[in-house]
C-alpha cells in the first residue's frame, strides 16, 4: 500500500513523511477577549505653588511633559517653598493578553522565575484574586514556550530542506545609520538580492548584551557569481573571546552599513551549530526568525511501501524513509530524492 500526498521534511539526518489525513473538524470560533482599562501614573499637567505660607502664593509654575514653565517672576526667592504636585493617571484600553505581552517584553532580560513574579504583581489589579492571576500568567508562559518550540521546529525544517553556504553577521556604523535606517535598508538590500540574484536566508535580529547594539545573524544561500563586492580577509581583536581572530568581510556591505562577517558553511556539523546559534538568540530575546520567500517546511510526494523503514512518532503516525527513496507527484515518477528533484516537487508550509 502506498501513501499519497505525504508532506516530507528533513530533520537533519533523515527524511520523514507525514501521511495525508483529512481533517473533518471545523475551526472553533473564539469570542473576543474582554477589554480592560490600564491606568498609569505620570505627570502631565500639574501645578507647583511657591509660598511663604499656604495663604500667600508668590510663584506659580505649570508642568507640561515634565518641563517646568514659570508664569511670572518670583518676588522673593529666599522664601520657603510649599510644593504640591498632582499626578494625572493615563488610561489605556487593551486586553489582558496585550498587557501580558507588554510586560513580558519589558522584563525580557529578567530571570524567568523573577519575571513571572513581577508580571503577576503588575497584573493582579485586573483579576479577582491572586490565584486567578497566577493561573492566567502561568498559562501565558506555557503558551510562549509552546510558540518558541514551534518556531524552532519550523526553522529547523526550513533550513534542513534548503541549501545554505554562508553564516553572516551584519552590524551598523553610527556614522552611516541609525538603528531604524539600518534595519530598513538591510531588509531592502536582502529583498533585492533575493529577487534579482536568487539569494535565500533565515536569520534573527539580536542586541549585543553589553553595548545593546542591534545586529543581524543569518544563514544565507549565495549562488556562485552573485556575491556583490569582494570578500577580504581581516585580522582583528575579539573583545568577547579576548583573542585575535581572522574574519572575512564584504566590501559591499561594509561600505553601506558598517561591518559584515562571512563564514563559509561547509559541513552538516557546522550547519547544526549555526541552527543552534540562531535558536539561542530566538529563545533568549523572544525575537522571531525572519525568512526569505521560497523556504518551505515540506515538499509533497507519494510514498511507496518499499521506501519506508518504519513508523515513528506519536501513535506511529509518521514514516521514516530510506535516504534514497523515490519521489512521485500525483502518480508520476520524478526520481530518487535529491536537491534537484526536490526543486521540482510541490511545496507546503
Amino acid at each position: 500500500m502506498s501513501f499519497g500526498e505525504c508532506k516530507v521534511y528533513n530533520d537533519g539526518s533523515h527524511y520523514i513523511a507525514i501521511p495525508y489525513v483529512p481533517n473533518p473538524r471545523k475551526k472553533k470560533w473564539k469570542p473576543p477577549e474582554e477589554m480592560i482599562v490600564v491606568k498609569e501614573e505620570g505627570v502631565s499637567a500639574t501645578e507647583i505653588i511657591e509660598t511663604d505660607n499656604a495663604e500667600n502664593p508668590i510663584e506659580t509654575h505649570e508642568i507640561i511633559e515634565n518641563e517646568v514653565v514659570p508664569f511670572g517672576e518670583p518676588e522673593n526667592t529666599d522664601k520657603p517653598q510649599d510644593v504640591s504636585v498632582k499626578k494625572a493617571k493615563k488610561e489605556r484600553k487593551m486586553t489582558r493578553k496585550e498587557l501580558f505581552e507588554e510586560l513580558y517584553q519589558k522584563h525580557i532580560n529578567v530571570k524567568k522565575s523573577k519575571r513571572k513574579e513581577i508580571i503577576i504583581e503588575q497584573m493582579l489589579p485586573y483579576f479577582k484574586d491572586r490565584e486567578t492571576t497566577y493561573l492566567y500568567v502561568t498559562a501565558q508562559f506555557e503558551r510562549k514556550q509552546r510558540n518558541i518550540i514551534c518556531r524552532r521546529v519550523r526553522m529547523t525544517r526550513k533550513i534542513n530542506l534548503a541549501e545554505f553556504n554562508y553564516f553572516c553577521t551584519f552590524t551598523y556604523d553610527d556614522k552611516k545609520h541609525t538603528e531604524d535606517t539600518f534595519k530598513n535598508k538591510l531588509r531592502g538590500c536582502f529583498k533585492m538580492l533575493c529577487h534579482r540574484k536568487g539569494w535565500k536566508y533565515a536569520g534573527v535580529w539580536e542586541r549585543a548584551p553589553e553595548s545593546n547594539r542591534l545586529h543581524f545573524h543569518g544563514l544565507f544561500y549565495i549562488p556562485d557569481g552573485t556575491m556583490p563586492g569582494e570578500l577580504k580577509e581581516k585580522r582583528d581583536y575579539n573583545t568577547k573571546k579576548h583573542r585575535m581572530q581572522t574574519t572575512y568581510q564584504n566590501t559591499y556591505f561594509n561600505d553601506r552599513f558598517g561591518r559584515s562577517d562571512f563564514e563559509e558553511v561547509d559541513s552538516k556539523a557546522m550547519l547544526g551549530e549555526s541552527i543552534a546559534y540562531l535558536t539561542k538568540y530566538m529563545e533568549k530575546t523572544g525575537e522571531k526568525i525572519v525568512y526569505s520567500k521560497g523556504l518551505p517546511q515540506y515538499f509533497i510526494s507519494d510514498i511507496m511501501d518499499e521506501d519506508i523503514v518504519c513508523t515513528i512518532g506519536q501513535e506511529d503516525k509518521k514514516l521514516l524513509l530510506f535516504d534514497d527513496f523515490t519521489c512521485w507527484d500525483e502518480g508520476c515518477y520524478i526520481g530518487p530524492v535529491s536537491p534537484e528533484v526536490i526543486q521540482q516537487m510541490r511545496k507546503a508550509n
